[in-house]
């Protein structure tokens, strides 16, 4: 193996020691995948930072046992923070850098720069190892939360903050900012077609300057946000942030395009994925059997039974969009007695998914 080689494979086990792991296959498309993202340099500069936000000057000591110089540092990590391969932000005034995951992270840096290429191997690596790495974790990247229009007005005063999409943008301290959906350019650039809706710009981040100043995703106003998500809604996507009380980034999910949707719906219990806390409950004396709710459902979880329709609540994710198109008010969303609570922030996350691998 040459001395190159060594460099991406060095990252590889690196980045499989982080919560959600970036494990080796026999064909080596993970180092190939790597060798996408980051130059050498970039990949030893990368082993030097962990899951943790950490200053420069700790991640200088850990660069100079390499080899590396303060210089050379500054240079590579200047470099990654530009193409979103790493992420930083600035706490007490201090910038911190820290690992990417592979996905939610690394991989949707190359949105608005798809390749062919890039897409064939993403698709060989999920098939041939990152596809059971990513479902053997307790705790779920990603969680779902109701669209408002889905919860009758009484019970929205018992829904908690961090299960609301408008309290997350109106208590949001970052910078709003909207991306491309990486997914999405995936299926167009395949020559297909999303059925649900023909927006793109459906990744709301809330946390958006290392996005905006990468040139990945653009600022947006609180109120702008607040329009995308009505958008989102009215079109019938699923609404998952990333999983915590005060998540970094909302995706507007159809299981047209979306990656982890359309794997999950191959699975018998998607709920079983899915942190969430509500279901969605048919009232049969009130049902037409227009089956509009079957037709709204990225996940195939309501059915058919005697006429009427009926929920598979092994199938059911809590969206609430099948609540918002029942003309005849059969479909109400409930809320679960055994309440999931979030992790805290991010930081919790990683520590929760860490503790939680299978």
């Amino acid at each position: 193996m040459t001395t190159e080689r060594h460099v991406y494979r060095a990252l590889q086990q690196h980045l499989d020691s982080l919560p959600v792991g970036f494990p080796p296959t026999q064909s080596g498309v993970e180092i190939r995948i790597l060798e996408h993202f980051f130059t050498p340099e970039e990949a030893r500069v990368a082993t030097c930072l962990t899951i943790t936000p950490e200053t420069f000057e700790t991640v200088r000591r850990r660069a100079l046992e390499k080899g590396i110089s303060p210089g050379r540092l500054r240079t590579a990590l200047d470099s990654l923070e530009r193409k979103v391969c790493i992420t930083t932000a600035v706490v007490s005034g201090e910038k911190r850098y820290k690992n990417s995951l592979y996905v939610v992270g690394i991989w949707e840096s190359a949105v608005n720069h798809l390749t062919p290429e890039l897409m064939q191997m993403m698709g060989q690596y999920s098939r041939e190892a990152f596809g059971r790495e990513m479902y053997r974790v307790n705790t779920p990247q990603l969680r779902t939360i109701p669209v408002a229009k889905s919860i009758p007005l009484p019970e929205k005063y018992q829904v908690s903050s961090y299960d609301s999409v408008r309290s997350l943008i109106e208590n949001n301290t970052g910078e709003f900012a909207v991306a491309n959906c990486i997914c999405k350019q995936a299926v167009d650039l395949a020559g297909q077609k999303c059925k649900m809706t023909d927006m793109r710009e459906v990744c709301l981040i809330l946390d958006g300057d290392q996005y905006i100043h990468g040139g990945l995703a653009r600022p947006i106003s609180r109120e702008e946000a607040l329009v995308i998500l009505e958008k989102a809604q009215d079109a019938g996507l699923v609404l998952q942030p990333l999983n915590s009380q005060r998540p970094e980034a909302i995706c507007c999910c159809c299981g047209d395009c979306c990656g982890i949707l359309r794997s999950v719906k191959q699975m018998p219990r998607p709920a079983d994925f899915y942190a969430s806390n509500f279901y969605a409950e048919i009232d049969p004396d009130l049902c037409s059997g227009c089956q509009t709710c079957i037709e709204r459902c990225q996940l195939d979880a309501p059915f058919m039974k005697n006429g009427v329709a009926a929920i598979n609540l092994d199938r059911c994710i809590g969206c609430g969009n099948c609540v918002v198109v029942c003309e005849s008010g059969a479909v109400s969303l409930k809320k679960k007695e055994a309440v999931t609570v979030p992790p805290q922030d991010v930081n919790e996350f990683y520590r929760r998914v860490q503790a939680g691998k299978k």
